[in-house]
């Protein structure tokens, strides 16, 4: 499926999308119930991807008691934070997709779920954060993916028409708070694959980075 516009920016989720992280949030969530003597519910796990810290708590206390949720929760933090210092690895064409983008002139944001600290400590590592002159984070913002806040902002502080923004994303809430922008997702999942329901919405699925790139070549060629 073609897009028919001409997007006057390109809006990036992180995790999942541009850097390889959930599947090692994941394995912390995982050990961290070792630690506990717990299991964690596999759908659960997967139903977190994609969400802001609050709202991914808010699922872990509907399997855990609270004070038990937070102790892994604080726990899980941990492993992750040694991960993420350690550097984490990026996604298959991310890097020639951005130096692409970049080569256009083509504005770009960062827009993710992510809580501050840890989005510029996981940009920096990754050296991603030279692309994207804004990023907006979880911190950012009052009502966190699938709502709409969060690309509405990034569009703001680049002085584009949402309408103009293509997104892309790896999450259902990432999607769906891209069409809640008025924006055109292009979703590339990663640990989870879209729902039928999520199918039904008609946005564009590809299965790759460089699916993605292809997808946008037709409409961002330089003018002769």
């Amino acid at each position: 499926m073609q897009i028919d516009f001409t997007p006057a920016a390109v809006l990036f989720d992180m995790d999942g999308l541009m850097i390889d992280s959930e599947s090692a949030v994941m394995q912390c969530w995982i050990e961290a119930a070792t630690l506990y003597g717990r299991t964690l519910d596999n759908k659960m796990l997967h139903d977190m991807v994609g969400l802001h810290e609050k709202l991914s708590f808010k699922l872990l206390c509907e399997y855990v008691p609270e004070p038990e949720a937070l102790v892994l929760a604080q726990t899980t933090d941990r492993l992750y934070h040694a991960k993420v210092a350690a550097g984490l690895p990026l996604k298959p064409g991310i890097m020639p997709l951005l130096t692409w983008l970049t080569d256009l002139g083509i504005p770009k944001a960062v827009a993710t779920s992510t809580r501050r600290d840890r989005a510029d400590l996981k940009l920096a590592q990754s050296g991603l954060i030279a692309h994207f002159p804004v990023v907006v984070t979880g911190s950012d913002i009052e009502h966190p993916k699938p709502a709409p806040d969060i690309y509405l902002l990034a569009a703001q502080r680049l002085e584009v028409e949402p309408t103009h923004c293509i997104v892309l994303e790896d999450s259902e809430p990432g999607v769906r708070a891209a069409l809640a922008a008025g924006m055109t997702p292009i979703q590339v999942p990663d640990l989870k694959q879209p729902s039928e329901a999520l199918r039904a919405l008609g946005h564009r699925i590809v299965g790759s980075l460089a699916e993605a790139q292809a997808l946008l070549q037709p409409i961002l060629q330089p003018k002769p």
